[in-house]
């Protein structure tokens, strides 16, 4: 994501203005949910319900305003799969189905507010490329993991202590949203 500001501010100023108040959104309410979620294991419909509204527009419109002007595609691709706009309303329903596939087959293992915050972050990643919805997801799993497995080396947890995954997703997103593109 700020990789592809730069390119936004030479070709398309307002989409580098949009894009960048949904990046200072993002950093808010990945802080906010965050110590929700380590201190009470919670992701509250009332920061994360909102954020599909403000991600949408932001993104949505930047993506609309770099369409018009001559702005390549860092996302990859010509068609109409690869347009920033369908990646970030599809990368949003991507994303929430993966979760909620996820919490359909094992309930215990994650959380609702998990697969509400999977299409927020879908929109931000699905904005960037398909590459970067699959590397925020990794990201994501792969940071869980080796904090469980950190929990259970230290003898801090056990195979059924239960984790916060909010924090590493939004870690996993953020990581993937620095990424080049």
């Amino acid at each position: 994501m700020i990789g592809r500001l730069g390119e936004l501010w030479q070709h398309s100023p307002l989409a580098f203005w949009l894009v960048l108040a949904a990046c200072l959104y993002f950093a808010v309410m990945a802080v906010r949910l965050t110590i929700i979620d380590v201190r009470h294991h919670l992701l509250p419909n009332r920061i994360v319900f909102p954020s599909y509204g403000v991600a949408g527009v932001l993104l949505l419109a930047a993506a609309a305003i770099a369409w018009a002007s001559p702005l390549p595609d860092a996302g990859g691709g010509t068609g109409f799969l690869s347009t920033p706009a369908v990646r970030v309303v599809a990368g949003a329903g991507i994303l929430w189905l993966f979760y909620f596939v996820l919490r359909f087959v094992y309930p215990p293992g994650m959380g609702f507010g998990d697969v509400k915050l999977a299409g927020v972050l879908g929109m931000y990643l699905g904005y960037l490329s398909w590459g970067h919805l699959f590397a925020g997801t990794f990201l994501a799993f792969l940071l869980g993991g080796l904090w469980s497995l950190t929990l259970l080396a230290a003898r801090r947890g056990t195979l059924k202590s239960s984790i916060p995954f909010g924090p590493f997703m939004l870690a996993g997103a953020a990581a993937a949203m620095l990424l080049p593109a």
